[in-house]
């Protein structure tokens, strides 16, 4: 057969592949549309406070395809029979995000393309490799974008895939729309939590560190992609607000089986003085919103009926070498489950979960690609935990836990000290009114090192400040306050309940915070919580968040090596060396042999 015979068979064969998985579309297109009548009548004549203001329109039929409704049938089709779908695009300051509806298992030969429009034509102004891929929820991917040439709209960004080696084969992404969503105005994340919806907004300006007055907001819930006047929307109330966290009632019609909700599109307005006024309404549209909800009670229940006494969550950036020694030693200490929150890592964390992972490590990561979000996904990670989790610490990868009397004392054979942290949380376990746990830090210095300790940070630095600094918690996560408020790793707590500090006889946390320069470093490139100041920032130069001395470029002080040094605290370091260290070869456990 000749290459020409060759080509119109190809040719042949697309077509009659398209053609199948149109009828397929149109045979779904027109279930769901059955289904969103009948959600539509549901909703019409249910009695209560929810308003509805449905306007219906083509596009609202073919984005319930996105829904919950739908999700069991297309589950049914192969994720790589549909094509690329950018639902959403959000751009920060040094890239743009594409939310897609299809599962990317390889981004090989992914490429961003960018279109300049005018009137009804558009044309193509470069075309660039991704930055990045990787799965979000259970609906979407994402895909890291450059930035578009300088005077160009970030909305004019889609996505192709080379399909062959034959020039102009590609699979192009479906255009679903044209709009971009600015990172400081914006919902980005929902998640269901009984008979509300958590949502995570940015640019609503609530105030820091304190419960906002809810009433002057309001919630949005709709199918398809968010706009002033497209789709249709059920208006519920806010409950509660903090920071970045609005709770939202559901909408009646799917209060009595929360799960419907799965998968819709919400976002947070402000509430208008008279409802009814379309002039009001108008004027002050919600925001932007990328967030559709998820529900993680149904997944966990399924994974673990019985919930581990101890979890801990953490959120990092490019971390990955520090995983390995803090998740082994606080594993020996009792911990049983970790959340690792990864706001966009390029450092190789994947491979070192993974490799956790097939240790028998119960370690999960959850892509947060939110930046300077800190609170907000801690707030995220305590409504995920709390199916799965009695207690739920929130510390950092540079942070151990150490028990000074039980490790000092050993009491019969055996390692002393062991399962320690689940021990005491478990004590604590029946009290009627404990909910939380918190524990002071020591902040250890370079300790005369100029190079990373091969041992690892709990024998290599060895001097810290006199006075601790702050403290961290281990929480309760079912008997947090409805509003997710937190603060500096600790949660307000629900009426009634109240926070226990530990003695320092009893445990203390050894924060490695100033380490050697070459590791200190890398925190100049910016920092994940969202009311700490970066560095580089001419601000706040005597909050306690920044290093003493230290000025607004990554240039390494004078003398740093020998900074901080005001105790020598050699205690974790000597119980590691004499009871977890090999006797015979002298490494750590989290120590790799150099055989």
């Amino acid at each position: 057969m000749d290459p020409e015979q060759r080509r119109k068979r190809k040719r042949i064969g697309r077509l009659y592949s398209q053609g199948h998985y149109l009828s397929l579309r149109s045979l779904i297109v027109c279930f769901s549309f059955f289904i969103f009548l009948l959600f539509l009548y549901v909703e019409r004549f249910s009695i209560g406070s929810v308003s509805f203001r449905p306007v219906l329109r083509a596009s609202t039929t073919l984005s319930l395809l996105s829904s919950s409704t739908s999700s069991s049938i297309l589950d049914s089709i192969s994720k790589k029979s549909l094509p690329l779908r950018v639902d959403d695009r959000v751009v920060f300051p040094d890239h743009v995000l594409l939310m897609v509806s299809s599962r990317i298992t390889d981004s090989q030969d992914l490429q961003c393309v960018y279109y300049e429009f005018s009137n009804s034509s558009s044309e193509i102004l470069g075309v660039q490799p991704v930055l990045a891929t990787d799965q979000y929820d259970a609906f979407r991917s994402i895909v890291r974008c450059p930035l578009p040439p300088e005077n160009h709209s970030a909305a004019g960004i889609d996505l192709r895939r080379q399909q062959s080696s034959e020039v102009g084969e590609y699979d192009w992404s479906v255009r679903a729309n044209q709009t971009a969503h600015w990172w400081e105005k914006v919902a980005y994340e929902a998640v269901l939590d009984a008979n509300t919806a958590v949502v995570f907004v940015k640019g609503l300006n609530l105030r820091p560190h304190k419960i906002s007055d809810q009433t002057q907001l309001s919630c949005h819930f709709g199918f398809g992609n968010w706009g002033r006047d497209e789709g249709f929307v059920l208006t519920t109330e806010a409950v509660s607000a903090s920071q970045e966290v609005v709770r939202c009632l559901l909408p009646r019609s799917i209060r009595s089986n929360p799960e419907r909700a799965q998968g819709i599109r919400v976002t947070v307005g402000h509430a208008n003085a008279d409802s009814d006024a379309d002039a009001d309404a108008t004027a002050r549209p919600p925001m932007p919103s990328v967030a559709k909800i998820s529900s993680y009670k149904s997944e966990a229940e399924k994974r673990n009926p019985h919930k581990h006494e101890l979890c801990v969550c953490t959120m990092l950036w490019n971390q990955a070498p520090a995983l390995r020694e803090w998740i082994m030693y606080h594993a020996w200490l009792g911990v049983e489950r970790w959340f690792i929150y990864d706001n966009n890592s390029d450092d190789g964390i994947e491979e070192a979960i993974q490799e956790l992972q097939l240790g028998n490590y119960n370690v999960t990561r959850q892509s947060w690609p939110w930046i300077k979000t800190q609170e907000a996904g801690f707030s995220h990670c305590a409504l995920r935990a709390k199916y799965e989790c009695k207690w739920l610490g929130f510390f950092d990868v540079d942070e151990f836990f150490y028990f000074p009397k039980q490790f000092s004392y050993p009491k019969g054979d055996g390692i002393p000290g062991k399962n320690s942290l689940k021990a005491m949380v478990s004590n604590l376990s029946s009290s009627p009114n404990i909910a939380e746990i918190r524990t002071v830090c020591h902040s250890f210095g370079p300790s005369g090192l100029s190079r990373p300790p091969p041992h690892g940070v709990t024998v290599g630095y060895t001097c810290r400040l006199q006075k601790p600094e702050r403290h961290k918690s281990i929480v309760r996560p079912d008997l947090v306050d409805i509003s997710l408020l937190n603060v500096v790793h600790h949660f307000q707590l629900r009426e009634g309940f109240k926070n226990l500090n530990v003695p320092e006889s009893t445990a203390v946390i050894n924060h490695y915070k100033y380490q050697v320069w070459e590791t200190f470093k890398a925190k100049f490139h910016r920092r994940v919580a969202t009311y700490v100041v970066d560095w580089k920032k001419d601000q706040n130069k005597g909050s306690k968040d920044r290093a003493p001395g230290l000025g607004t470029e990554a240039i390494e002080p004078p003398n740093w090596r020998l900074r901080f040094c005001e105790v020598w605290d050699t205690g974790l370091r000597d119980f590691v060396l004499a009871y977890l260290a090999d006797p015979a070869t002298g490494l750590v456990p989290w120590e790799r042999s150099l055989q």
